[in-house]
């Protein structure tokens, strides 16, 4: 019942995690982190080069191919007070579209000091391999607890250029310092590809070419999804029970190649490396479903408790996949977009994975819950371990393999 599943306490997902255990920098080489192996064999530790050797022969290894942009834009006023102005997505804009502007638009921003903007513009000048450029913010309305930013720059550069030359790269709160050179490579993945994303998709730090071309050699397979991730994801649960949390809202593209790919591998093991590949593929589920119930749908939304309402017609994910497929080829595209809240909590049932690669989550984070959605109270046994043997935790952390 949902409103059993709305009622768990979030204390139930819990655990000490001292301060010390949280790793503040990478390792100077990605992929000798840690690695967990959670099987119906046990818990194994191992090093995340072996990965390749560990994953069954001829699985399909699923990746979110975002970039992190540099999203923190900081302003001096004339008075000295600094203005942080945290970008999180354009405004009435494809992402795409608002880094090829030259000369203007308009994004979705967190400010920080805002009282101390109370009106006016702010105004930099960076340099760029063309020239100088003069940036200019000014405020607009709230939305929520954001606003909106109008930004206008000079110099003909894109605003690609200018979010990467002005901006910085957004660390998570809770490594306690702010980002320096080394963080702008690696705080991306090395198969980054598509801009968006204010935080990384964890999971995907630990791969190398290295590892990447001895998943190939064993036979294993890749594709690359993208979803944008936003700062939502750095919010911890503050409610009692999960059902008075509210889930951020993630912007999903895929390929009409993409689903065609993944419908090929109904019967091999797939893997999806980190928690935004996951919600990716198990949203692109509960959207087929959704086209299956309502085949002329244009908004294309899943909001936080929809699939557990519902009726998901007894399709598997391939039949899901293929709604999408039909969709896009009646209406003549090649992409398709959408945006999901999907809350992945226990009692749900995964349709689209049979395993999964992430880091050591925060306590009482949406992340934990989709963890143990997984593979149920066996996550305490795998945080258990980690915390004992002197695993690192969260984002530059260590990470996990869960094969149900």
């Amino acid at each position: 019942m949902l409103s059993d599943l709305k009622n768990i306490p979030i204390a139930d997902y819990d655990y000490p995690l001292p301060d010390e255990r949280i790793a503040r920098y990478p390792l100077a080489e990605r992929d000798h982190s840690k690695l967990l192996a959670v099987t119906p064999e046990g818990i194994v530790e191992h090093r995340f080069y072996e990965l390749p050797q560990i994953l069954p022969a001829g699985s399909l290894l699923v990746f979110n191919d975002t970039k992190v942009i540099h999203a923190r834009l900081l302003f001096r006023k004339e008075t000295g007070a600094t203005i942080e102005i945290f970008c999180l997505e354009p405004y009435n804009m494809a992402v795409s579209e608002a880094f090829e502007q030259r000369k203007q638009c308009s994004w979705v921003c967190f400010i920080g000091n805002n009282k101390k903007w109370k009106e006016g513009t702010l105004c930099g000048k960076w340099k760029v391999e063309s020239g100088e450029f003069c940036l200019t913010a000014e405020r607009r309305n709230a939305v929520g607890n954001a606003w909106i930013v109008d930004f206008h720059w000079t110099g003909g550069a894109s605003f690609a250029e200018v979010i990467e030359n002005a901006g910085v790269i957004p660390l998570p709160p809770y490594l306690g310092r702010e980002a320096e050179e080394s963080d702008a490579t690696r705080y991306q993945t090395v198969y980054a590809h598509y801009e968006g994303s204010v935080a990384a998709p964890t999971a995907g730090l630990h791969f190398t070419d290295n590892v990447i071309n001895g998943l190939h050699q064993r036979g294993i397979d890749t594709e690359y999804l993208t979803l944008h991730v936003g700062a939502g994801t750095f919010k911890p649960v503050s409610s009692e029970h999960i059902g008075d949390h509210e889930m951020h809202v993630e912007k999903v593209h895929v390929t009409a190649e993409n689903l065609r790919h993944l419908c090929n591998h109904r019967d091999t093991a797939r893997v999806a490396v980190g928690t935004t590949s996951v919600r990716t593929l198990e949203s692109l589920y509960w959207f087929g479903v959704q086209l299956r119930h309502n085949p002329n749908m244009e908004c294309m939304h899943i909001s936080q408790w929809e699939p557990y309402t519902l009726d998901d017609c007894g399709m598997d994910y391939v039949e899901a996949y293929n709604q999408i497929l039909e969709w896009m080829n009646r209406h003549h595209e090649d992409s398709f977009y959408g945006e999901t809240q999907l809350m992945i909590a226990p009692g749900y049932r995964y349709r689209t994975i049979t395993g999964m690669v992430t880091n050591f989550h925060q306590p009482k984070s949406t992340l934990l819950l989709l963890v143990s959605a997984f593979i149920g109270e066996r996550w305490k046994d795998a945080y258990r371990y980690a915390l004992d043997n002197g695993f690192r935790f969260l984002r530059y952390g260590d990470s996990c393999l869960f094969l149900p």
